[in-house]
């Protein structure tokens, strides 16, 4: 489909327009706003010879007239003789100006879908598509990044194993009596399913003192981890194991210490229900859900004892040595 020669905004500079041939572009331009003539253009007068330039040792050399640059593959433009310098491109689109008055797709055609990015991927946030998903960035209470999850796992599991050598030494008695007292229960149950038996009658009754060794073992090793984790986080905010990892607690509120009070309510959501373990496990089951929070909260990464005690963990900024500490060195290492 050939476009109608006349006058068009030139789409090599949408503020002049030219006449179109129905090959190429003719004439000089003329301001896009300006009422154009009616017809083509006039001729344009032949461009003069160029001069030789004499020089002495080499006589008369000719000069070569400034060419001008083609302009980008399917888009004509102007030449050094006024004409297209590539043809029109090929296709469903002419060449020309875009679009061209009275133009119209051929039947059938559809355009091509637009660009989508794949499935998982933001772009930039400084793309300039508004209209596509952006990642927005992670928030850093108090100037500070937020604690991994590996970090804080490895950090609970360094504070459980201090508090259960602090059991092993303090609550150890009471243990060994409550395993005896168990003993016939244990004895009776592994030598059933040893032998396979299907026997409907009850197990043997444990001693006497068996339910009271079972509370007092829960309420000392209980009140070992409170002594452990309370203080040491009401002053700092970080246990050894969070020492040891470099992490720490802080309030959402402002960045000072977490205090007795909030301490206490960010430790009895996860300590207290050690009471309940010997009610079928109900305490245990209890503390594995608070230890698994963080990996559903977003985007501040709490656990449910953090969000009851208004706290985030975040990761300890590392000192970094002054130009004086890092360029110090013994007399003795001088050369």
């Amino acid at each position: 489909m050939s476009v109608q020669p006349g006058w068009y905004v030139d789409p090599a500079d949408p503020e002049t327009q030219r006449y179109w041939d129905g090959e190429g572009w003719i004439g000089a331009p003329i301001p896009a706003d300006a009422t154009p003539p009616e017809g083509p253009p006039p001729a344009e007068p032949p461009a003069p010879a160029p001069t030789p330039v004499t020089t002495p040792a080499a006589g008369p050399r000719p000069t070569t007239p400034t060419s001008v640059p083609p302009p980008a593959t399917g888009v004509p433009g102007p030449g050094p003789a006024g004409r297209p310098t590539t043809p029109p491109s090929p296709g469903p689109y002419p060449a020309g100006p875009w679009p061209p008055h009275g133009y119209a797709p051929p039947p059938g055609h559809r355009p091509p879908p637009p660009y989508g990015f794949p499935p998982g991927y933001a772009p930039h946030p400084g793309w300039p598509h508004p209209g596509w998903p952006v990642r927005p960035p992670e928030p850093r209470p108090h100037g500070l990044a937020l604690a991994g999850y590996g970090p804080r796992f490895l950090a609970r599991l360094i504070d459980f194993g201090i508090v259960f050598l602090l059991n092993a030494v303090v609550n150890g008695w009471f243990v060994w009596r409550f395993m005896q007292e168990m003993s016939p229960v244990w004895r009776e149950f592994w030598a059933r399913v040893s032998s396979g038996s299907t026997s409907m009658e009850p197990l043997p009754q444990p001693g006497d003192q068996a339910g009271g060794l079972q509370v007092a073992i829960l309420l000392i090793a209980t009140a070992l981890w409170f002594a452990y984790e309370v203080p040491s986080m009401a002053s700092g905010g970080q246990t050894f194991g969070k020492r040891v990892m470099g992490i720490r607690a802080v309030p959402l509120a402002g960045d000072q210490p977490l205090g007795f009070g909030r301490s206490f309510r960010r430790w009895n959501t996860l300590g207290l229900p050690t009471l309940l373990w010997y009610c079928c496990g109900l305490g245990l089951l209890l503390q594995l859900l608070d230890a698994l929070s963080p990996l559903f909260d977003h985007p501040l990464r709490q656990a449910l004892h953090d969000k009851r005690a208004q706290t985030v963990v975040v990761q300890v900024p590392r000192p970094t040595p002054t130009r004086a500490e890092a360029h110090d060195r013994p007399e003795g290492d001088a050369e």
